[in-house]
């Protein structure tokens, strides 16, 4: 497929070269294995969204928390996440319980789908899959100012798995052991977090918190010119959890005042971050920060597996918690239907705090 980076205004139809690299169904793999010195249009950012981080002397260990999930002393876990929680909102988990051999083949595995020959993963490439699998590049393609070098399969977990044929073949066995893995943790981690703001433990579980589950698998290929263009546009995430195993590439960030740290990677890690419903309803004791993926210089492809939690009650109202809402805290956010807050997702472009502020009082 020929994409040309044209340099006159009025030889460039985003639109249409937007259609023309979808229909394609190849991705940004695509792109890389045909040879392209230099990316797509459709690719570049503008220079504001490129900001690098300014040089700091802060240890960014001491900003992001790793915290040790097998501690005897439950009281100083639970003060760790809810530190972690109100303030950057990203922390890293060690000894939760998941094999190394799973963190493993989660990856391996990811990498093997999207290093699959086009014809084999155009098949499953969609926009809006009825069987719960979908392979595409940049979920907001249509709506974004500027594509992001990545491709991503997709996949729902919860309330019910795929059909089993449904799921590709070759990461299939990786992903159902890592679904039921993925949700005992998501479980300890919502109990940890409720006792955290004062609340009974299974509260987040009985709001259905637990039930709707994402998998994204994001295969990040070399870029021919990182500089021009991110892996994922800064953002925050829409729904209560994000539970996220990434390889030892790096590359994701997170906005800490105007400046963005690195999430380094750690092995046997998995990075967890605060959603936007959870500080909505938390009334802005935990925070959703923004955070993006820089584009991958290097020639072996970044990989991560994130799995986002949501309430599975679409046309309940959502807003702070009532116990949470005293005199000397008043609300911040006003009562909305959960069906409403995420159709605003699906309909903008991946472009930070948008959703919480719409809400805000």
């Amino acid at each position: 497929m020929m994409m040309t980076m044209k340099g006159g205004h009025d030889d460039y139809d985003r639109a249409k070269e937007v259609k023309q690299f979808d229909d394609s169904k190849i991705g940004v793999k695509g792109l890389v294995d045909s040879g392209i010195t230099t990316i797509p249009r459709i690719f570049v950012h503008q220079p504001e969204s490129l900001i690098r981080p300014k040089p700091t002397t802060r240890s960014e260990s001491n900003l992001i928390l790793t915290i040790d999930l097998s501690s005897d002393c439950r009281s100083t876990m639970v003060d760790q996440i809810r530190q972690a929680s109100s303030t950057l909102g990203f922390f890293q988990i060690t000894n939760h319980g998941i094999s190394q051999d799973l963190l493993d083949r989660m990856i391996s595995s990811i990498i093997a789908f999207h290093e699959q020959p086009t014809e084999i993963k155009a098949r499953f490439y969609h926009r809006n899959s009825s069987t719960g699998v979908a392979y595409s590049s940049n979920v907001d393609l249509f709506q974004s100012k500027a594509a992001s070098w990545r491709d991503t399969l997709q996949m729902r977990m919860g309330p019910t798995m795929p059909e089993h044929d449904a799921i590709p073949e070759v990461c299939r066995t990786a992903v159902i052991e890592w679904e039921r893995e993925v949700g005992r943790v998501g479980e300890v981690l919502m109990r940890l977090l409720c006792e955290g703001l004062g609340l009974e433990e299974g509260r987040l579980k009985e709001m259905t918190c637990l039930d709707g589950k994402v998998m994204v698998g994001h295969y990040y290929p070399y870029c021919p010119q990182p500089d021009l263009t991110l892996g994922l546009a800064w953002h925050t995430d829409p729904g209560v959890l994000t539970v996220l195993l990434q390889d030892q590439v790096g590359g994701l960030q997170v906005k800490y005042g105007e400046e963005y740290v690195d999430v380094k990677p750690l092995p046997g890690a998995l990075v967890i971050n605060i959603g936007d419903i959870l500080q909505i309803i938390s009334n802005d004791e935990y925070k959703s920060v923004e955070h993006r993926v820089l584009a991958n210089p290097s020639s072996e492809p970044r990989v991560s597996i994130g799995v986002f939690f949501n309430p599975i009650n679409r046309e309940g109202m959502y807003g702070p918690l009532p116990e949470l809402i005293m005199p000397e805290k008043p609300a911040v956010y006003r009562q909305f239907i959960y069906s409403e807050f995420m159709k605003k997702f699906f309909t903008k472009e991946l472009d930070g705090k948008s959703l919480p502020n719409f809400y805000r009082l």
